[in-house]
Order: structure tokens, then sequence, then C-alpha cells
């Protein structure tokens, strides 16, 4: 009986096809979703990522993302350095300021402060340059941190530094070793460009010594944000966070515990992860239309054949088993090349830096939305196979 229900269903190209089609694209738009919020979280905890060495972070009492920065006194780096178990600790300061780019343009980068002697939070340099260039009066470095365009300076000479009106509307190119930079009416010089990590949402990064930092911002009481901690051999992370926030009354987390706070903060709180459930919710509700429409039909139009094989003997189970068989061989296939064409959709947008992480559970995602949607098209599509009237077909009418 299912030797037969596949040669109704391959005999039917057209319909054989609509039900692939229904299935691949719910398979197709449910992964690339679940890959899209797979991206936007990791690279929402990017800061965190570049910085493998730090067991554990420590912050004020009230961060719950490593994105919502409230800064501490610089006596606390003194504080975390004297709990037992500490073998380094390094601080860390994050803030937003304007650079003002030589034609006159305006942009907001996040400024990222590290230690002045072990430059630790500086990411991977690009052209073979090293953090030391830091170690220059002045010296930044330089990120697009998943952005485009944002980058850019004057081609000509003569647009730099210009007398009287901005030159916006001129040719540029992107930022070198060499360009200067103006924040808060202090100059500052490119020292080179990192390849750190893009970051959700994406923003331009500059890296600088935390004495830089605490020069070129805006004065604050307290500049500190972050202290990474390093914890002696033989120290567990999360025993040595739990003596820290006992010495301090600070908050300290481990750097996996810190990226699931993060990741539980933009799912509670960002409108992206309303708009990957909305795209989910969109593929759900096609791919069942199309495929319980499509299986609809073509059980309705083998109605006259499932007629004769309940005439012939067949059960009401075995009839509907046949229906089952064909909704799972279009599952799978349907899966399959719901899954390839994501991977495939997947590189071409990761090259234009589109936000895309196919983990483990994006195919898994995607393969229980297929089960959801071809069990609703099977359980659509009995209907007319359990009100049938052999009967009535076999006489003609």
């Amino acid at each position: 009986m299912n030797f037969i229900a596949l040669k109704m269903l391959l005999g039917d190209r057209t319909k054989y096809a609509g039900l692939l089609f229904g299935i691949a694209f719910t398979s197709f738009l449910v992964t690339f979703a679940a890959s899209y919020f797979g991206g936007m979280m990791t690279r929402s905890f990017a800061l965190i990522a570049e910085n493998p060495m730090a067991d554990v972070w420590v912050m004020d009492a009230a961060i719950v993302a490593v994105d919502r920065p409230i800064n501490l006194p610089m006596a606390d780096l003194s504080r975390v350095r004297s709990v037992e178990g500490v073998q380094a600790a390094v601080p860390l300061a994050v803030a937003q300021a304007d650079a003002r780019f030589p034609n006159g343009r305006f942009q907001s980068f996040q400024v990222i402060g590290v230690d002045d002697a072990t430059l630790t939070g500086v990411p991977s340099m690009n052209g073979g340059a090293t953090a030391a260039v830091l170690r220059s009066p002045d010296a930044v470095i330089v990120d697009a941190g998943g952005t485009s365009g944002k980058l850019e300076t004057p081609l000509l000479k003569a647009d730099q530094w210009p007398r009287g009106r901005p030159h916006l509307d001129v040719p540029t190119r992107p930022l070198i070793a060499g360009d200067e930079l103006l924040i808060n009416d202090t100059r500052v010089r490119v020292a080179g460009q990192s390849d750190a990590l893009p970051r959700f949402p994406p923003r331009p990064l500059l890296f600088t010594t935390y004495s830089t930092a605490e020069r070129i911002l805006l004065p604050e009481r307290r500049r500190l944000t972050f202290v990474l901690v390093t914890a002696a051999p033989g120290v567990d992370a999360h025993t040595l966070a739990a003596r820290i926030e006992a010495a301090t009354d600070l908050r300290a987390r481990t750097s996996d515990d810190f990226k699931a706070d993060t990741v539980h903060w933009m799912i509670a709180n960002s409108e992206d992860v309303g708009d990957a459930v909305t795209m989910l919710s969109i593929a759900m509700l096609v791919g069942f239309g199309v495929t319980g429409v499509m299986m609809f039909m073509f059980t309705t139009e083998n109605l006259k054949y499932y007629a004769v094989l309940n005439a012939m003997g067949a059960t009401t189970r075995s009839l509907l088993m046949m229906i089952s068989v064909q909704a799972i061989l279009c599952a799978l296939l349907g899966t399959g090349l719901g899954l390839g064409l994501c991977a495939l959709a997947g590189r071409v947008f990761v090259s234009f830096d589109f936000p895309f992480r196919m983990m483990w559970f994006a195919p898994v995602v995607g393969g229980t939305a297929v089960v959801l949607v071809s069990i609703g098209a099977a359980a659509f599509s009995v209907r007319p196979v359990l009100k049938m009237q052999p009967a009535s077909f076999l006489a003609g009418r």
C-alpha cells in the first residue's frame, strides 16, 4: 500500500512539485530566521568573546548585559585584585564618542580603553601590525564593527581639515595608518585597523589605551566599566566569581554566564528578536497554506482511487497511512532542499557581513516547523477520505 501511495504521489508531478516547494520554503525560511537569530546573539556578546583570557567579568551590580555599561570607581580595581584566587585583573573602559573626520563629517564610535601595560582587549590586527602600535602618543585602532562605509576619509588633501564649510560630498577612501580624527577637540592618530568581531547592533569601534581614553573622552568621575579577571591556577571561575561578589558587593560573572546574561537581555528587549519571530510565523503560515492546499487538492483528485482500494478491502487506517507516507516523503525531501538552500544563501549573506550563523538549533527548529506543517497538511487533507462513500464512486455518482 505504501508503494502505491508513492506511485500516486510521483505520478502527479505538478502537485508533487507544489508540495515540495511549500515544505522547502518553510524549511528554508524558518532555518534562516533561526540562523539570523543565532548571528544576532553571538554578535551581541562579541566584546566578551574577544577577551578569552578573562575568566571572570566584574561590573556594577546593576549591569545585566555587556552593552548596558555603568561605570565603577577606579578604586574597585584594587579591591578586586586583593581577592584570593585572582591572578590578574585589568581595567576595561567602554564609552561612546563622536569623532570628526578630516572633511568635517561626524561619526559615532564605541570607544574601548584597554589596559596600558598589557593591552588586553585589543583584537588581532590587519596588515601584520600588533597591539603595540597603541603605545604611541594619541594612537587609536579603528574597526568597522559590522558596518560598511563608515570609516571613510577624504581622498584629496585639499578636502582635509578645510576652513569654513565641511566638504561632505567629496571622493573618499578607507582610513589607513597615519590618518587623523578629532574627538572632543583632541586630535588622535589612526595607528591601524583591527579584525574585531562584528557587533550587533553594528557600530564602528575605536580601541585605545585606558589613559588615552581618559584624555580624549568627556570628563567623568568614573571611567572604569569592567574589570577583567584571570583566575589563579587551580581556581574555578565560578568559585572565584562568588568570592569577588562576597568581598566587593560588585557583580562578578564568568565569561559563559555573562554571555548568557547578554543573550537573555537581548531576547527580552531587542526589537530585532521580534522581527525573527515574525519571519518564522510568516514562514509557518505560508508553508502550511501552500502545503495544505496542494495536499488537499491531491487527495481530493485521487478519491476515486482511494474508493477502489477501500472497496477491495483496504481499511481506513491503511488509507490514512498512505497519506502519511506521502506527507513524510515530501517532508524529508523538502527539509533537505530547504536546509541546503539556507546554507548556500548563508554563504552569500556572510560575504556581505550579514549576521548569519547556522548553529545546531537552526536545523532543529527548521525540521520541527516542517513536522508541524506536514502534520497539519496531512490532517487537513484526510477529511475527504474519511467522509467518502465508495459505493457512490463505483456507481459513477
